[in-house]
């Protein structure tokens, strides 16, 4: 009798991206990190069909998102500007995607303790699980990234990383992806481990 096919270990997985804006690149800690760490993130999102949402905080002031991460976001879902400082707002939260299953949401951006903290609270709050990527947030004061972290782990999110986000999605090595995905954590090892001590400093288990 034939083995069934694997299944993924996420069933609904979406990946957020907050604001990671041109303006913010000179005042943002390790701001290089974290959009290298977003860069490998959509890669693996488009390797494994995650659908994408992406916001701008004031995009007439503080400018579109980063060219870095431009050529990777064509399948976003959303690429919504707003005012608010949580991403959950009508043009994403009103997405099929969310509609009746739980979503496994990974936000990476900026800043940890402000658009990323309240874009994980009201998705905790509408019923959905929340991983923030450590390797992938970040402030304009270092200080305040671990304060942040500590806050959103003890209200249910799980701080974690982009690797260990991704590998959770497969859940199995048997999926077809899983080769392309050992490719691209194979080339970006260097930038992961630089992204790991630049924002880290100590393992996330200390924060």
């Amino acid at each position: 009798m034939a083995s069934p096919p694997p299944e993924r270990r996420f069933k609904n997985p979406a990946i957020f991206v907050c604001d990671i804006q041109e303006k913010f690149r000179p005042a943002i800690f390790e701001f290089d990190k974290v959009v290298s760490t977003t860069t490998k993130l959509l890669r693996a999102g488009g390797a494994l069909q995650i659908p994408v949402y992406v916001t701008t905080q004031n995009r007439a002031r503080l400018g579109d998102t980063v060219p870095e991460l431009q050529p990777l976001l064509g399948p976003a879902l959303a690429n919504a500007d707003k005012t608010r400082f949580s991403m959950w707002i009508p043009p994403i939260s009103a997405a099929p995607q969310f509609a009746s299953t739980p979503a496994e949401v990974a936000i990476v951006g900026i800043e940890s303790h402000i658009c990323v903290t309240q874009t994980a609270l009201d998705l905790l709050a509408a019923g959905h699980r929340v991983y923030v990527l450590a390797d992938g947030v970040s402030s304009v004061n270092r200080d305040e990234i671990p304060i942040a972290l500590a806050r959103l782990r003890a209200a249910g999110a799980t701080v974690t990383t982009s690797e260990s986000w991704v590998y959770e999605c497969m859940g199995d090595a048997a999926v077809p992806e899983f080769r392309a995905i050992v490719a691209l954590v194979k080339d970006t090892a260097l930038d992961t481990k630089a992204a790991l001590q630049g924002l880290l400093g100590t393992p996330v288990s200390k924060m």
